[in-house]
């Protein structure tokens, strides 16, 4: 009986004991997830910032070409036969006029001699019928045939001594020998589309664009435009836009445009690839940011303002543009300073600390 009642009692202090234990146990975990959300709350994430600054940013359009010489000649034979001599290999620099090849002369020289020998003999037989036809000796038909015969001759000799000229390949304009063609011995044609050299000329090259015709409307002749060039990536170049086509095509919906690039030194070469940029305006001591800051979604742009060191959402309306920074036009004041590495594990009134970039 006594056992029985020890039992019961044990019964009912275990019945109690354990939900006081469920309770204090439940009691620990809320404390101690309360304890952690507020240590979470703490927690500052890392990020950099810069200054929003007052400054000139322009309005630029932006696209590629490739430069290309304003003057150049492909230079071809007026003669036909064997190339003697070369005189110039590329990379030389020639004046209009330079002796650039020859052609073997001997054929020319003889056609030369013989030219000269018919028009003597006609020379003097015009001379011997002259005095006879003066005395009616001799019919005006016969006469007048001669002298046509010698007019001829005098033409022909003007000829051959072309020809023999033209075995002398010249220069058309001065400018660097950008390719050679031939090599001596090879057989050339007369008038032929076979090239012989290349020549153009640096000091001054261009640079085609095609633009979209919406831009028509921004464009003018001496318009001031910049070109980034691969081969030279530590040199802005400027050039201006000489000439605008009138007409748009229909087919691509762009026109042409022409730029001046100038080349006094000749750093430049023709062929190479270059990035444009077409300054339509200028807008002076504005509000710049960083671009690297701004975060745009759906037509809303915002950034991260740093503010008693939370880092506050807020949203802007922007301006121009270039690679680094964008205008301000309303959301943020001089000096402010916003979130430029970091932004996207950020929301609106996180804690932030500032570290210096690497």
């Amino acid at each position: 009986m006594k056992s029985s009642k020890l039992s019961l009692k044990a019964t009912l202090l275990t019945s109690l004991i354990i939900p006081a234990l469920i309770i204090l146990s439940g009691c620990n975990n809320a404390d101690a997830v309360s304890k952690t959300d507020k240590k979470e709350e703490l927690i500052a994430i890392p990020v950099e910032v810069a200054d929003v600054v007052l400054g000139d940013i322009s309005s630029n359009y932006t696209t590629t070409t490739i430069l290309e010489p304003k003057d150049e000649a492909e230079v071809i034979s007026k003669a036909s036969g064997i190339i003697e001599k070369i005189h110039v290999e590329e990379g030389d620099y020639v004046e209009a006029g330079t002796l650039l090849a020859e052609i073997e002369p001997e054929r020319f020289q003889l056609n030369l001699i013989k030219a000269k020998a018919e028009l003597s003999s006609l020379k003097h037989e015009l001379e011997r019928i002259d005095k006879v036809h003066n005395k009616q000796l001799v019919s005006t038909d016969t006469y007048d045939k001669l002298k046509w015969q010698y007019e001829a001759a005098k033409v022909n000799l003007d000829l051959v001594k072309l020809d023999l000229k033209e075995t002398r390949i010249i220069a058309p304009i001065s400018g660097y020998v950008a390719k050679r063609y031939v090599k001596e011995g090879n057989l050339v044609e007369q008038f032929q589309r076979q090239k012989l050299f290349h020549i153009v000329k640096q000091q001054s090259l261009q640079a085609i664009v095609n633009l979209p015709e919406q831009e028509l409307g921004r464009l003018h002749v001496n318009q001031l435009a910049t070109l980034d060039l691969t081969a030279l990536p530590d040199k802005k170049i400027t050039a201006f836009v000489e000439r605008i086509s009138p007409i748009i095509d229909s087919a691509t919906g762009t026109f042409r445009v022409t730029l001046n690039v100038d080349n006094p030194n000749n750093t430049l070469k023709s062929g190479m690839f270059a990035e444009v940029k077409l300054h339509y305006d200028t807008r002076q001591n504005v509000t710049l940011l960083p671009r690297n800051a701004l975060i745009s979604m759906d037509n809303q742009h915002t950034v991260y303002v740093i503010n008693e060191g939370k880092a506050n959402k807020t949203e802007v309306t922007l301006g121009y543009q270039d690679e680094e920074f964008v205008e301000i036009i309303q959301g943020l004041n001089n000096g402010q300073k916003v979130v430029t590495t970091g932004q996207n594990n950020l929301k609106d009134q996180t804690v932030v600390e500032i570290i210096d970039a690497i």
